[in-house]
């Protein structure tokens, strides 16, 4: 952490200032996320969120599709990821694939990502993958009970993607709850910064938000 944050107070880095947001599902790091992104400005940062790059499955029946298990690491296209990471960071654009969770499965469509002074990493698995951990200069992961992420997941599931209660809850306690113990919660101890209550923490947003404007003022 006290490195990370050297590195920000001096803006000594020439390249890219790359942070990384992790957590549960549901907890609430995607509104951490964002409100960065709001808050900074969107085109002082380029976003990346590792959930566009879940694998093509084009190849597999709407069943199989849908037994996936979306929480492992194998069920992610992490090297292309590290790839475009290291694409923005040496000033390149780069063309990112968009998932549709609607088709469990990637659209035809991709997303140009513009390089940026900061960029912007999300997701479940970040701190969980070593190649994609180390070229982030600050981790933050979003640190929210197991009760309150299942609620938030499950109302996002049902109203965003058309799924039962039922799929839900078996989806959770199959794949879900077993992942975040098994990589998730012990990604934590890469973090530099731990966020309680997510986007809620207006103390921590505070803090976040003034060291990221510092960088970009000295840049």
């Amino acid at each position: 952490m006290p490195h990370a944050m050297q590195e920000i107070q001096s803006g000594a880095a020439s390249r890219a200032f790359v942070i990384g947001v992790a957590g549960g599902t549901g907890s609430g790091k995607t509104t951490v996320s964002r409100r960065i992104w709001e808050t900074v400005g969107r085109e002082r940062i380029a976003y990346l969120q590792h959930d566009n790059y879940y694998k093509d499955q084009s190849q597999l029946t709407p069943e199989e599709r849908a037994r996936t298990n979306y929480d492992h690491p194998d069920s992610l296209e992490t090297s292309l990821m590290v790839r475009h990471l290291r694409e923005l960071r040496a000033g390149r654009p780069v063309d990112i694939p968009v998932y549709d969770f609607t088709m469990d499965n990637r659209s035809k469509e991709t997303l140009r990502v513009n390089p940026a002074k900061v960029i912007l990493v999300e997701g479940i698995l970040i701190f969980a993958e070593p190649d994609l951990c180390e070229l982030m200069d600050m981790r933050i992961f979003v640190d929210t009970d197991a009760d309150i992420r299942f609620i938030r997941r499950l109302r996002r599931d049902i109203v965003e993607r058309g799924r039962s209660l039922e799929s839900v809850v078996k989806q959770y306690l199959g794949t879900v709850r077993p992942m975040h113990l098994e990589f998730v919660e012990p990604s934590k101890r890469y973090a530099d910064i731990i966020v309680p209550q997510g986007g809620d923490n207006r103390v921590a947003m505070e803090m976040i938000v003034s060291r990221i404007q510092a960088l970009l003022s000295d840049a």
